[in-house]
């Protein structure tokens, strides 16, 4: 056994977080951490920062300690936490910049280093890194963090996380604190903050724009090799001294980025200063998108988007996968079923996960975890607004993200509607930040501006569903399930709420037909959780199953579906597998029903 595997043994989720903006001058500090819960918010006032307060129990990190891998599984309502560490550090490794990272911390953070206050993060989905150079020292340094967190606070959103002591219905185990890998990282004085990459296939060219730090240089070379499967592509070297890079290059080789395929160009980067330099790793893909009522292109090739559900929990990890091989895997299942595409759903998923969706050719829905605030408060755009941006920004060069959504079933709180212009401006800023995806405003419901107008709808007949959706062919106008049902629907009358402009159609939640090993329990319905439940057998399911997909994909005016759902997740008992990734149905068979030629496509 070699060095490296053994590290795997002993490190969890020790493989490098970031593909798309690796150095190889980093430093995995998963593992063992001191970790005490902070209900009262006090741990400042009692030095829980430094090293004289013996902490009450330790902690697997990257694992949250409502989870089984953390070695906690606390399951109540945690309002803060603290956690520690000391790491010995080199004179070599202090001798640049020391940036201490974080996959991800729910929902607020603060870092302390050999008790120096280094800074802090509000948001619990979206990576972040603090400068500690300030205040580590060559040999034994002690890292805190801090974490509060209120899942019933209405300006914190939370998505799935049960605002209840357990799970019901589709809310679940709590995420509190750290829960995607920590890590330290070691620069230059001069290095490279960020690279963005824009492309276009009629052109063959990709447009880099770096962003670099100078610190004490005056001039500095900044160079990008492009290679394709180890060739060389193209490249260019520029004069850093301004700060931001902007260059466009011709690449001479064309592969575009396809689905089911992938296809990735490898960039390197470098910034040579006078006695170091900083190299960075990235990749982009080749790919276009278009949009139009009648079309979701990628490459100008029609593309319907058989997408799945995926919610991103795990039964021993609870939000985070137990290894990265977990979440490869993932996609492999979805694939092997025919479907082409997820909703990334109420949650932002860990950007090793989209590492390999973009090597698979897999294709994704960047959503916002929204549930939890309350979007019917304007003042919930200081709680949405901040985070979601820095998830554009850290996303933005997967080729595998087709598409942006902010808000999902906005749905009326305390008699209140939604605030209307929250979701149009959310919606408008994402615009700004990436006007090359389309964004749906809010998923399902209330839409005010989107580009796809799409549905949620768990109608369990298929003659019933094909009747409604077709209805468009014949009149031009969109079923509107709010308008039929009026009064009848759950969160009080709906009508009149949103109206079909003849955008681009899609039904981006259906199905969710419950079926598992209790379906004969006299129980069933207390234990478990989903749609369908008058269904009696495996053969019945199958039947209403392939009706609701045809339905579906013989329909022009359909651009794309998602079924509910990947897994079961909890009690939600209406996966395509189980919780623990076994599947329910033949695979083979679900691709035949799913995978075969939509209307659309034609």
């Amino acid at each position: 056994m070699n060095r490296r595997e053994i590290t795997r043994m002993v490190i969890p989720r020790n493989e490098h977080p970031k593909p798309q903006f690796e150095r190889d001058t980093w430093r995995c500090l998963n593992g063992e951490w001191d970790f005490e819960i902070d209900n009262g918010r006090s741990g400042l006032e009692r030095g829980m920062e430094c090293a004289a307060y013996k902490y009450a129990e330790k902690i697997t990190v990257p694992f949250c300690p409502e989870s089984r891998l953390s070695g906690l599984e606390h399951k109540d309502f945690m309002y803060g936490v603290w956690y520690r560490r000391e790491e010995e550090l080199s004179k070599e490794e202090i001798s640049g910049k020391v940036f201490l990272n974080f996959g991800a911390v729910d929902y607020e953070c603060f870092v302390y280093v050999n008790g120096i206050f280094c800074g802090s993060h509000k948001g619990g989905y979206v990576s972040f890194k603090v400068d500690i150079t300030k205040a580590v020292k060559e040999g034994a340094n002690l890292i805190a963090v801090n974490a509060i967190d209120d899942t019933r606070d209405p300006m914190i959103p939370s998505g799935k996380q049960s605002d209840r002591f357990g799970s019901y219905r589709c809310l679940y185990t709590r995420t509190t604190g750290i829960w995607q890998t920590v890590w330290l990282e070691f620069t230059p004085e001069s290095y490279i903050e960020s690279v963005k990459f824009d492309t276009s296939v009629e052109d063959e060219t990709v447009t880099v724009e770096a962003k670099v730090v100078t610190g004490n240089d005056v001039k500095m070379p900044f160079k990008v090799n492009i290679t394709y499967d180890g060739a060389y592509v193209g490249g260019f070297t520029a004069d850093a001294a301004t700060g931001i890079i902007r260059r466009t290059v011709k690449l001479s080789e064309k592969h575009l980025w396809e689905v089911g395929k992938g296809g990735i160009y490898d960039v390197e980067l470098k910034l040579i200063g006078e006695s170091h330099e900083d190299v960075v790793k990235s990749y982009f893909g080749l790919r276009s998108i278009r949009l139009s009522r009648k079309g979701f292109y990628i490459n100008e090739k029609p593309v319907f988007q058989r997408l799945i559900l995926d919610q991103g929990f795990y039964p021993d990890g609870i939000y985070t996968a137990p290894t990265d091989e977990a979440l490869a895997h993932d996609i492999d299942m979805c694939m092997d079923m025919g479907f082409n595409g997820a909703r990334l759903h109420e949650k932002i998923f860990e950007e090793r996960f989209l590492y390999h969706a973009d090597r698979k050719g897999y294709l994704v829905w960047g959503e916002y975890p929204n549930w939890g605030l309350d979007h019917t408060d304007p003042m919930a755009i200081y709680s949405i607004l901040p985070e979601w941006l820095e998830e554009i920004k850290r996303d933005y060069n997967h080729p595998s993200i087709i598409g942006w959504c902010p808000f999902n079933e906005t749905w009326d709180k305390h008699n209140q509607r939604q605030y209307d212009d929250l979701i149009r401006d959310i919606y408008l800023v994402t615009k700004a930040a990436d006007p090359y995806r389309p964004c749906i405003d809010t998923s399902g419901n209330f839409h005010t501006i989107t580009d796809i107008f799409d549905v949620h709808d768990y109608l369990q007949d298929p003659e019933t569903m094909k009747a409604h959706y077709d209805t468009v062919l014949e009149t031009g106008k969109l079923y509107n399930r709010f308008d039929v049902d009026g009064p009848t629907v759950r969160h009080g009358d709906n009508s009149g709420r949103q109206d079909h402009k003849g955008e681009p159609v899609m039904l981006t939640e259906f199905g969710g037909i419950k079926w598992t090993a209790d379906m004969a329990s006299e129980n069933c319905d207390t234990v478990s959780w989903g749609y369908g439940k008058n269904i009696e057998s495996h053969e019945e399911l199958m039947a209403r199953f392939k009706g609701l997909v045809d339905a579906l994909l013989d329909n022009p005016f359909m651009l794309g579906f998602c079924y509910t759902q990947l897994t079961d997740v909890e009690q939600e008992q209406n996966g395509l597998y189980t919780y623990r990734r076994e599947p329910k149905f033949d695979a083979a068979w679900v691709k035949s029903v799913v995978g075969r030629k939509a209307a659309c496509e034609e």
